[in-house]
């Protein structure tokens, strides 16, 4: 396996989409009802990928306004499409804001902080876009736990290849756990930090419906994937689907937990 074709950067929205996208779409509904944000409020969305939470937004929040900011240029260009003028989309980083002090009222950043290298940077810049009494959250993927279609990949890609170990998002994100988004939101200064975890169901036709992700090359189950071989691809693949809990009508019905955190700026 060549590890250089290993890699957290997505620059393209489709292969996302059928990845993980979709499923981040059910987190978003959930995650802004707990939030319960009154209307009329100007929000921001830090790392807006493809779109998916800046539509939901604007669909149940009745905002004043909602601007995203992305780095990569391929998601802005899916997020334009998807979303049309409906929301102002900015390059840019979650370190690196291309906004003034205190010009929203909300920041939420969905599925981002852990590809953050410097996370208390980006908590503050958010924190400075907001102002004082600003609200601010964040959710990430349960990784090392109940994200369980990517945990029955790495499962089984670590028992059969344990050099593999060293690419698995559990471990190589400790930010994905309730404990440290916790600290990490206290130890940047904000107030009233809560934590809870979101979950939705992840329901696959067949194991083709939950496979065929994996072969978009994007993202690093993905790359580890077709970094194979065909042989060794085809054992992995046969390895996953003994495992998987498979029904009668061959679909496959797994969650996808993910770790929220909302708090508000010191005034």
């Amino acid at each position: 396996m060549d590890n250089k074709q290993v890699s957290d950067t997505w620059e393209r929205g489709s292969p996302y989409e059928q990845y993980v996208g979709r499923w981040s779409r059910q987190v978003a509904p959930p995650f802004l009802s707990w939030l319960s944000i009154p209307a009329g409020r100007k929000w921001l969305d830090v790392g807006c990928g493809t779109g998916a939470l800046c539509a939901a937004i604007v669909d149940r929040c009745a905002p004043a306004s909602v601007a995203g900011v992305e780095p990569s240029e391929g998601f802005l260009k899916t997020a334009r499409e998807n979303l049309a003028d409906r929301v102002a989309l900015h390059p840019g980083s979650a370190t690196a804001i291309p906004l003034g002090d205190a010009s929203v009222d909300v920041v939420v950043s969905g599925l981002v902080l852990n590809f953050v290298p410097d996370q208390r940077a980006a908590l503050s810049e958010m924190a400075r876009v907001s102002g004082k009494g600003g609200a601010i959250a964040a959710y990430v993927w349960d990784y090392a736990g109940k994200m369980e279609l990517m945990r029955y990949f790495w499962d089984a890609a670590v028992e059969l290849d344990p050099g593999a170990a060293k690419l698995d998002e559990g471990p190589r994100f400790p930010l994905c756990r309730p404990e440290a988004l916790e600290k990490l939101f206290i130890d940047a200064g904000l107030n009233g930090v809560e934590v809870r975890s979101i979950d939705v169901p992840t329901r696959f036709a067949s194991f083709d419906d939950y496979w065929q992700p994996f072969l978009g090359g994007q993202g690093p189950a993905p790359a580890y994937a077709m970094s194979l071989d065909e042989t060794a691809r085809g054992v992995l693949r046969d390895r996953i689907r003994e495992q998987l809990p498979t029904a009668a009508d061959d679909s496959i019905s797994l969650v996808a937990r993910a770790w929220a955190a909302r708090a508000t700026v010191a005034k």
